[in-house]
C-alpha cells in the first residue's frame, strides 16, 4: 500500500493531515532510536574489531542520518498533504530546497567520511618507516575534500536548473584569464607536489635558509608553515620554498662540537702533552661522544694563551642530549686541566716601564 492509498483510509483532508502527523510522529521516534542505535553501535560493538574503519565510517554517518532522516519525514508529510498551489505557492521552490539539503547532506556525510578515514590512514603510516605517507595523508585528504567541494557546487547548481555544460564551457572560454590570475596559486600547488616527492623535509624538522631558520609544523597547498625560535609562525609560499637552499639540521645523525681551549704561557712542553693525552682519553672513554672522528690538538700561539683545538661529534643529535654531553666533556676537561695545575689563560696586556739613566 503506497502513501497515498494509506491516506485515503482516513478520508478527505482530515485523512491527509492526520497521516502527515503521523508521519513526523514516527520519523521523530524513528530518528531518535536509529541514532541511539548508531551510538551504541560505535561505541560497543566496533570495538571488537581490529580495523577503526567502521568506527570511521559510523561516526561518519551518525549526524548526517539523523537530519536526512528527519528531511526525509518531513518531505514524505508534505507529499501525503498534496498541498495546491493556492495553499503553497511556494511548493516547487521548497521541493528544489529539498533536493539541495539533501545534496549537502551527502556532502557532510563525505567530508566527515574523508575526515575519518584521514585519522585512520594517518594512524597506519606513523607505524611505517617512510615519512613520505604521513605527508601524503594530509595532503590527499585536502584534495579530495575540494574536489567534494566543487562536485557540490555543481550538483547543487545543476538542480537549480543550470546548464553544468554550459558551465563548463564557460570556464574553459574563461580558461587562460583565471589561468593568468591563478597562476602563483598553480606554482605553488605544484611546490608543494615537489617537495613531497623530493622530501627534504618533513613535519617536525628544524630546517634553516638564508631568511628564516625553524621547525616545520605543516605543509599545506599553497604554504608550509615554520615556528621560528622565537615563536613566531612564518608562512612560506611553496613555489618559493622549493627553489630555496634548505639546510635540513634534524636530518644530520650527530651533531659537532668545535671548541679552543686557551691555557697560559707558563705551561711546560711536558704539561702541554699530558693535557693533550688526557683530552684525549676523555673523549675516547665518554659514552656520548661518536668515535668515528675527533681531534685535540695543540695548534697556536695564540696572543694570551697556548691553544688546543677540539673537534668532535656527540652521537645524539637530540639538542639536550648534546648539551649534556657537551658539558659533562668540559667538566672532565677542568677537573684534568687543575689535577694538572694548568690554569685558563684570559686576555691580557703586560707594560714594560723602562727607566732612564739621569742625566748629569
Amino acid at each position: 500500500m503506497d502513501i497515498t492509498q494509506w491516506s485515503g483510509l482516513f478520508g478527505g483532508a482530515w485523512g491527509q493531515w492526520l497521516t502527515a502527523i503521523g508521519i513526523l510522529f514516527v520519523t521523530v521516534v524513528l530518528r531518535r532510536y536509529l541514532i541511539s542505535f548508531l551510538h551504541h553501535l560505535t561505541q560497543n560493538l566496533t570495538k571488537r574489531t581490529k580495523t577503526t574503519l567502521d568506527d570511521a565510517l559510523l561516526e561518519a554517518a551518525e549526524k548526517p542520518l539523523s537530519w536526512l532522516i528527519l528531511l526525509m519525514g518531513i518531505w514524505a508529510a508534505v507529499m501525503v498533504i498534496k498541498p495546491t498551489s493556492e495553499v503553497l505557492p511556494l511548493l516547487d521552490i521548497i521541493e528544489r530546497m529539498g533536493r539541495m539539503a539533501s545534496i549537502m547532506l551527502m556532502a557532510w556525510f563525505l567530508w566527515r567520511l574523508i575526515d575519518g578515514l584521514a585519522v585512520y590512514a594517518s594512524a597506519q603510516a606513523k607505524e611505517t618507516d617512510s615519512p613520505l605517507d604521513d605527508q601524503l595523508v594530509p595532503f590527499i585528504s585536502k584534495t579530495l575534500k575540494l574536489f567534494l567541494v566543487v562536485t557540490g557546487i555543481l550538483v547543487v547548481a545543476q538542480n537549480m536548473g543550470y546548464s553544468i555544460s554550459g558551465l563548463i564551457a564557460s570556464l574553459g572560454i574563461g580558461g587562460i584569464a583565471v589561468a593568468m590570475a591563478a597562476k602563483d596559486t598553480i606554482a605553488n600547488l605544484f611546490g608543494s607536489i615537489m617537495l613531497l616527492i623530493d622530501r627534504p623535509f618533513v613535519v617536525g624538522d628544524w630546517i634553516k635558509t638564508s631568511k628564516f631558520e625553524g621547525v616545520v609544523e605543516e605543509i599545506g597547498f599553497r604554504s608550509t608553515r615554520i615556528r621560528t625560535f622565537a615563536q613566531t609562525l612564518v608562512n612560506v609560499p611553496n613555489s618559493m620554498l622549493a627553489n630555496m637552499v634548505i639546510d635540513n639540521i634534524d636530518a644530520r645523525s650527530k651533531r659537532r662540537i668545535k671548541m679552543r681551549i686557551g691555557i697560559t704561557y707558563a705551561t711546560s712542553t711536558e704539561k702541554m702533552q699530558q693535557a693533550v693525552t688526557g683530552i684525549e682519553q676523555i673523549l675516547k672513554k665518554h659514552p656520548g661522544v661518536d668515535q668515528d672522528f675527533s681531534l685535540v690538538k695543540f695548534d697556536n700561539f695564540d696572543d694570551s694563551a697556548l691553544s688546543i683545538f677540539l673537534y668532535y661529534f656527540s652521537k645524539d643529535k637530540n639538542w639536550a642530549v648534546y648539551l649534556q654531553v657537551r658539558q659533562e666533556v668540559n667538566m672532565q676537561i677542568m677537573q684534568l686541566l687543575e689535577s694538572l695545575a694548568l690554569e685558563f689563560a684570559f686576555p691580557s696586556q703586560s707594560l714594560y716601564i723602562e727607566h732612564m739613566p739621569e742625566q748629569a
